[in-house]
């Protein structure tokens, strides 16, 4: 999360607005290890503001070129 949040260019402050959610529950999903861990409700409203800000979230086994999960920025209408 704090990568897709670098890309985007916002704090954590910006990203709980954006999501809904409080700063406190943005806090503790970063410092999830591994896998981010979060109410499914909550999770899906922070990855949905990070694709309003234009960040992807990479799946594994998705295209990718290094393989993994990871994020990047979407590319636009413009090809990139």
């Amino acid at each position: 999360m704090r990568a897709a949040r670098a890309l985007a260019g916002i704090d954590q402050k910006t990203l709980a607005e954006r999501a809904g959610v409080s700063v406190p529950t943005i806090q503790r999903m970063e410092a999830s290890e591994g896998v981010v861990r979060g109410v499914v409700d909550t999770l899906m409203k922070v990855i949905q503001a990070l694709d309003e800000c234009g960040v992807e979230l990479i799946a594994d086994n998705q295209a990718s070129e290094r393989g993994g999960r990871g994020v990047r920025l979407k590319l636009t209408a413009q090809g990139g």
